[in-house]
């Protein structure tokens, strides 16, 4: 994988976590998959719909699935068996190398963030299991603002939090959704995605 980072000299940088960080998006997917099934899903979750739901809050993700299915479902408690069947898998985690290698070295030099539409506590275990916890002190998750990506709250948050511009903020991320928030914030972005980038 290669990082198009572009040349600016950035005062501080904000990962999202989830396929960014750590290659954790076919576990999300596995455990998306199973949990919509046990809430009356017939067949496979469409994974194009998956992917373009990448970095919007939990439990709104539930939300949309059941409305696109036409499911009458309870996010919350999608969302709790959704996590659950996640944990369960942990194990299989491995971080995006790249990424990590860019964090590390951009830590020596300026603020780091993490900023990432899962719920806090998940977050913070992704990053306890794969050794990244204590290269981030600032994690931003849903529950800190009012309005999850692809809105520029949690990116804002993130920047206020490490005491930088927004316009001087880069952002490394996966999804759609992420990169407008990242936009609507006044950033810059890099795309990291085994899958192909698509704009709407």
């Amino acid at each position: 994988m290669k990082l198009d980072i572009p040349a600016d000299d950035f005062g501080g940088y904000i990962f999202d976590c989830d396929g960014t960080l750590v290659d954790t998006m076919p576990l999300h997917y596995r455990a998306w998959n199973a949990a919509m099934q046990r809430n009356g899903l017939r067949g496979e979750l469409d994974e194009e719909l998956f992917y373009s739901l990448g970095g919007v809050p939990t439990r709104r993700v539930a939300e949309l699935m059941g409305a696109h299915y036409g499911l009458s479902l309870d996010p919350e408690r999608v969302f709790h068996e959704k996590e659950d069947i996640f944990l369960s898998m942990q194990g299989e985690m491995k971080v995006i190398q790249p990424v990590v290698d860019f964090a590390i070295a951009a830590a020596k030099r300026a603020p780091v963030a993490v900023a990432s539409g899962g719920p806090r506590p998940i977050v913070r275990q992704t990053l306890e299991v794969t050794g990244l916890a204590a290269l981030f002190s600032i994690v931003v998750t849903p529950e800190d603002v009012v309005h999850g990506k692809p809105a520029p709250d949690m990116f804002l948050l993130a920047a206020a939090k490490m005491g930088i511009a927004p316009a001087a903020c880069l952002v490394f991320e996966d999804a759609d959704p992420g990169f407008r928030a990242a936009e609507a914030a006044g950033m810059k972005w890099v795309a990291v995605t085994s899958r192909p980038v698509k704009r709407q």
